[in-house]
């Protein structure tokens, strides 16, 4: 066998491992080495390369970055379980309720708000279906839309910002993670907006799908309600807003003072304030979001070991050239390239979660998009709404999971009359997932609704910076030095570690024109 006929063979035995259910992190692994050894033996790449691994994962693990994603898991483990899910689903449902469809709409606005609140679907989905689906049943709502908005709301927690896929995906494509929450913000409204569009079309042609709650079965009226509402959404907004804001996450604000570790431990103190402003704060909660973020973290960092043992020895026998080859030839160029890709997304969601393939996946894609010319943050954010649906489409959709347990809970208990059919669940969840395809189609031949949020880049005068050069080092310019060596000088491109720092690529550049000026 040749050197060249092995990367195809590796691909298919992953697509293999992954089908078995064995948990991916140790098939990855398993595989990984397997094929190292064997490459080894067949003289590929000598013994010293495998050698290399275990500090090749020891650099990757020691990655300040990483460190963002135990942070922001405590932040929303806590946050999910502080009662604001139960404050802000009450007070919205009676502020809407009367409206045909209100109910559904204050579960998408809510899940828009509990997404940039918590970070994590589970909890989502299973706080909002226990307060919404009794009295979404109680009021007579089609069944099929009740289970499909509660779904899909609770999913779009991974596409606004603080999304801890964000994050992940800002890592493995060596960007900027304010600027990948700059860049996920024109989606994750114009998925709201869908959502919502796609409720007041239900109202008004099949009005009896989605009733108005009668006026009589509100509680709170007027500033009484208002005061409810806001005492929900305002301390957290301004939570958000300080996390988000202190990283350059926002847009319109260029200059960041926090690296995202910070803002994700300033962000899980602030989760402390506000569950004890909630008055949940207790030692039995402490230990449970405790013991939640070290699953999450430990699956985390094994995913990564896993899926950085089979990557190193696919790019030892040329797999990332192999895959270059592949895609780069596809018909249509950048376009052709990204319906492929998506595509392949799409099914790969079908078995793996979010974190499998940005670890997997995305090492293998993001190079090839690089040397296309497209834009990774752009690329990351496409893939990070796409990747919404792996909680959404049968069979392991688990978002349909949660669902589909809480409802059998809440059966149980009494507090749903009737117990909810898996056909429901199933057959309800298809128009939410058409409808986020509906955004990946937009996102993809509408590139604005991701770079309008981003800063725009700055010009530099290139004369002036050859100028500068000469008087802060005293050489002068080589006659052969282009105009592109010169901005080379200016504007190095920054480590995948380093991606994160508080200030933007030009920030130098800019600082030494400023003070050449004022010379």
């Amino acid at each position: 066998m040749s050197m060249e006929h092995f990367p195809p063979l590796m691909f298919a035995g992953l697509i293999l491992v992954m089908l078995i259910g064995f948990p991916v992190a140790f098939s990855l692994a398993a595989l990984g080495l397997a094929c190292g050894f064997f490459a080894v033996s067949q003289g590929w790449f000598p013994p010293e390369f495998m050698s290399a691994l275990p500090q090749n994962v020891f650099g990757i693990l020691s990655n300040d970055l990483l460190l963002a994603i135990p942070f922001f898991t405590l932040m929303g483990s806590l946050l999910e379980k502080c009662g604001l899910a139960e404050d802000m689903l009450d007070s919205m449902g009676q502020l809407f309720g009367p409206v045909r469809g209100g109910l559904g709409y204050s579960v998408i606005i809510v899940g828009f708000i509990l997404g940039a609140i918590t970070g994590t679907v589970a909890g989502q989905v299973i706080a909002m279906a226990m307060i919404s689906l009794p009295v979404m049943m109680r009021y007579g709502y089609n069944m099929r839309y009740a289970t499909g908005v509660l779904a899909a709301s609770g999913t779009i927690t991974q596409l606004v910002p603080p999304s801890l896929v964000l994050v992940v995906l800002a890592d493995q494509l060596g960007r900027s993670v304010g600027d990948m929450y700059k860049g996920a913000w024109g989606p994750s409204i114009l998925q709201v907006l869908i959502f919502a569009l796609y409720t007041f079309v239900l109202s008004r042609v099949k009005p009896h799908h989605v009733p108005g709650v009668p006026k009589e079965a509100r509680t709170l009226q007027g500033w009484a309600l208002w005061a409810k509402c806001l005492r929900g959404i305002v301390p957290s907004a301004v939570l958000i807003f300080a996390v988000l804001g202190s990283m350059g996450g926002l847009p319109g604000i260029n200059t960041a003072i926090c690296t995202p570790t910070e803002a994700g431990a300033m962000g899980a103190v602030g989760a402390f304030v506000l569950a004890a402003m909630h008055r949940r704060l207790s030692w039995p909660l402490i230990k449970e979001t405790m013991l939640n973020t070290m699953r999450i973290t430990a699956m985390v960092v094994f995913i990564l070991i896993g899926s950085r043992t089979f990557s190193l020895v696919f790019q030892g026998v040329e797999g990332g050239r192999w895959i270059e080859h592949m895609l780069s030839d596809l018909p249509g160029g950048q376009i052709g390239f990204l319906i492929v890709v998506n595509l392949f997304i799409f099914f790969l969601a079908f078995f793996l979660d979010f974190f499998e393939i940005a670890f997997i996946i995305l090492p293998l894609l993001g190079p090839v998009a690089d040397k296309m010319g497209i834009d990774l943050v752009w690329f990351g954010v496409m893939l990070c709404v796409n990747m919404q649906t792996s909680f959404m489409h049968p069979p392991f959709g688990f978002a349909l999971f949660y669902l589909r347990g809480i409802s059998d809970t809440l059966f149980k208990n009494g507090s749903i009359p009737k117990k909810v059919e898996s056909n429901d669940i199933y057959l309800g969840s298809i128009p939410w997932v058409l409808m986020q395809l509906i955004l990946v189609a937009i996102v993809i031949f509408f590139p604005q609704t991701v770079t309008a949020f981003l800063d725009k880049e700055k010009a530099v005068d290139l004369n002036q910076a050859s100028e500068l050069l000469q008087q802060m080092g005293g050489h002068d310019k080589p006659a052969d030095m282009s105009s592109d060596d010169a901005s080379k000088l200016f504007a190095p491109e920054l480590p995948a570690s380093s991606a994160s720092a508080p200030t933007d690529d030009g920030d130098a550049v800019r600082r030494a024109l400023e003070e050449a000026a004022k010379k």
